[in-house]
């Protein structure tokens, strides 16, 4: 694990920093976290009719410990299906604009729901790009000529096989978005 005496928000980000994410999440109330998340769409099904869907693990909580809320910050305590997690990314990648999944061509468009500001998620589409510049924890994901939005991150998963997920979005059309998993890439 690296140490890092300092980082800023976009540091954070770009070296995948529990501990920057955790300290972040410890400054504001659980509520706030809680209530991102949500909007995000994570505990809810994504309603593409898919047989056996799930809609993940989402605590339902009214009070939450210090470590719960560092920890839930990066990840642990809930599960999420990939489908959730492309939409998560969908919705950065569409500047905070939530639309419902379709794995069908949608046309026109639905015009979605603005859940969080334009800025605010520019700002962190920006924050996201570093990842995969020199020094960032996603530099191999990088691709000539393309610019791409990465956030890379460990998961665990059920099983004797750890897992990693990458998730890159080109910009600025955000056409394309890719919810990775490799298996044991440690091995």
């Amino acid at each position: 694990m690296a140490r890092y005496s300092e980082l800023t928000l976009t540091g954070v980000l770009q070296k995948s920093s529990n501990v920057g994410v955790s300290k972040l999440a410890l400054a504001m109330p659980s509520s706030a976290l809680v209530e991102t998340y949500s909007r995000f769409g994570l505990g809810k099904a994504t309603n593409l009719g898919l047989v056996g869907e799930r809609s993940g693990l989402y605590p339902q909580k009214q009070r939450w410990s210090d470590i719960e809320r560092a920890t839930f910050s990066f990840g642990y305590g809930l599960m999420v299906t990939p489908l959730q997690l492309a939409r998560v990314y969908a919705t950065i990648g569409s500047y905070g604009v939530y639309r419902p999944l379709s794995i069908t061509k949608v046309d026109p468009p639905v015009p979605g729901e603005r859940i969080f500001p334009e800025s605010t998620v520019r700002t962190v589409v920006h924050m996201m790009e570093s990842v995969a510049l020199p020094g960032g924890g996603g530099v191999k994901a990088a691709i000539k000529g393309y610019r791409i939005a990465i956030k890379t991150g460990t998961a665990k998963k059920v099983g004797p096989d750890g897992a990693i997920s990458t998730n890159t979005l080109p910009i600025p059309q955000a056409l394309r978005l890719q919810a990775i998993r490799v298996l044991r890439w440690w091995s």
